[in-house]
């Protein structure tokens, strides 16, 4: 029987029809196209992986379904290995070729990849990857990388396409709920809403009023969470690209008027920034994929592993620290899937250094709880605020003093840990120095109604700066640290080579 040719347009982290390069070639031709999402089972089985995420792709793979019917044909849905999937539609069609993005992700997924690229030559079939964002996939190292990064950001935005030729009867497949028994790893708390029309929502909103007090307030927790972009798990799960958020931005800062200039100009310039730095990161994973098992300098090896303690990680999770910022936010993010930036690095140096467990470790639970769990930046960002690199300045965070900072009146802890919600500002922020009197007077008792700290910070400092140390000692040291600099390295971090040789520092 002969079979019909097809061609596909296999999605992952790129739920858009706009500018989104594999789906504009193949609507380029008349073969019929068939665009498809593999709700891939053991991915879903990964300590990585949580149904927090799902949530998200699934209203996002809703919009997706109903956005590519209307071009002609509907997103198909399938459950199960890529290769399996694709093999059975081997047996129906003729498969021409397979166009997706590359993707940057696990080594879970680098290895799928892998497959399928092996599947494809042995079954001569054309795959033909994209670049996605700024990424450039076969770096030797940063070398020229800003460069061809900024020179795709300014190529135009690819147009969505006008229309699909058809797939002549072929059932769509149905998209899984979060209940159901192929996601392991449940997350309870809120999501974000997912889809593209979400994303520009959210994105016009930010230039028209939000982003005003942006980078005022970008370490606020319970108030950034109005004033950042939040498009984060939109450019995790691709509704939006880099971009055309670049281009949104550039068309606002050309429209601004002269009175208008002063409050926007410094804001959009840092959303700029930090769009840079994302791809800066996911650039790292890129280049070493083993960031994802492994220090980067690797004299960091062995030094928390064996030291694990399960109850200081129970209490870091889930909030019962006896340090109420801390505690705060980590309740915060279980229930919200986001956090500002600056309470996620607190919450990873918290753990590395203060309670001393590996990052590999807590990167698991916190991979789970974002909802933008971009596994370039997450790695990237574990290893830094734990110390490990071997070209950062150690990252210690003092939780009392980042508490005061931000949270000076106590308003998101009262919010977020009620037990301390009768306590009063003078106390708020270590309420284990309030007297036995005070404790019952405010019914709130330090070790029954809220836990004492689990340790004391400036004591686990000191002990963790002297285990830092003596690594920084051994010989050969600075050379591991040449190595990741020249490989993984910015040229921001080269300029400024000796802030490495400081590496001990406290914030």
């Amino acid at each position: 029987m002969l079979k019909n040719n097809i061609q596909i347009v296999w999605f992952k982290r790129d739920l858009r029809i706009t500018d989104h390069r594999p789906l504009f070639e193949a609507s380029l031709n008349s073969i019929p196209t068939l665009p498809i999402y593999i709700v891939e089972t053991d991915y879903w089985k990964q300590t990585f992986s949580s149904t927090r995420h799902w949530s998200f792709i699934h209203d996002s793979l809703k919009e997706l379904r109903k956005d590519l019917k209307n071009l002609g044909q509907t997103l198909i849905v399938r459950i199960g290995s890529v290769k399996d999937v694709f093999e059975d539609l081997s047996l129906q069609y003729n498969i021409q070729s397979i166009l997706s993005h590359e993707e940057t992700g696990n080594k879970w997924t680098y290895d799928r990849d892998n497959e399928i690229q092996n599947w494809c030559h042995k079954n001569n079939i054309l795959l033909n990857e994209f670049p996605s964002n700024g990424i450039v996939r076969c770096l030797k190292n940063r070398t020229g990388w800003s460069k061809i990064r900024n020179l795709r950001m300014k190529e135009v935005v690819i147009s969505t396409p006008t229309n699909l030729t058809p797939i002549i009867k072929i059932e769509a497949g149905k998209i899984p709920f979060k209940n159901d028994p192929i996601f392991k790893n449940n997350h309870s708390g809120i999501v974000q809403k997912g889809g593209r029309s979400e994303a520009i929502k959210i994105l016009d909103s930010f230039l028209a009023v939000r982003g005003k007090n942006y980078t005022y307030n970008i370490s606020k927790p319970g108030i950034t969470e109005q004033t950042c972009t939040r498009l984060s798990p939109h450019l995790t799960w691709g509704t939006i690209s880099s971009k055309e958020i670049l281009k949104l931005i550039k068309t606002k800062k050309e429209s601004l008027l002269e009175s208008e200039k002063k409050i926007w100009n410094k804001n959009l310039t840092a959303v700029i920034s930090r769009l840079s730095w994302r791809c800066h990161f996911i650039q790292k994973l890129e280049t070493q994929p083993s960031i994802e098992f492994k220090c980067m300098h690797p004299y960091y090896e062995g030094i928390r592993e064996n030291n694990f303690d399960i109850h200081f990680y129970n209490a870091w999770k889930k909030g019962f620290t006896g340090y109420p910022f801390i505690d705060a936010c980590m309740r915060s993010l279980n229930y919200n899937g986001w956090i500002t930036f600056r309470m996620r690095a607190m919450l990873v140096s918290f753990a590395s250094y203060d309670l001393w467990l590996d990052w590999r470790k807590t990167g698991y639970h916190l991979a789970q709880t974002f909802t933008d769990y971009e596994p370039g930046i997450h790695y990237s960002q574990l290893q830094m605020q734990s110390g490990v690199t071997g070209i950062n300045t150690l990252r210690i965070y003092s939780p009392i003093k980042q508490s005061m900072d931000h949270d000076p009146r106590g308003k998101f802890i009262k919010k977020w840990v009620p037990e301390l919600a009768n306590v009063p500002d003078t106390w708020i922020h270590e309420p284990w120095k309030m007297d036995l009197y005070t404790q019952k007077k405010l019914n709130c008792l330090i070790g029954k109604h809220y836990p004492k700290p689990v340790v004391d910070h400036k004591d686990a400092i000191k002990q963790a700066k002297l285990k830092l140390a003596r690594i920084l000692s051994k010989d050969g040291y600075r050379h591991g640290s040449n190595i990741v600099l020249n490989k993984l390295g910015s040229k921001r971090v080269k300029k400024n080579q000796k802030k490495i040789d400081n590496q001990l520092e406290l914030l």
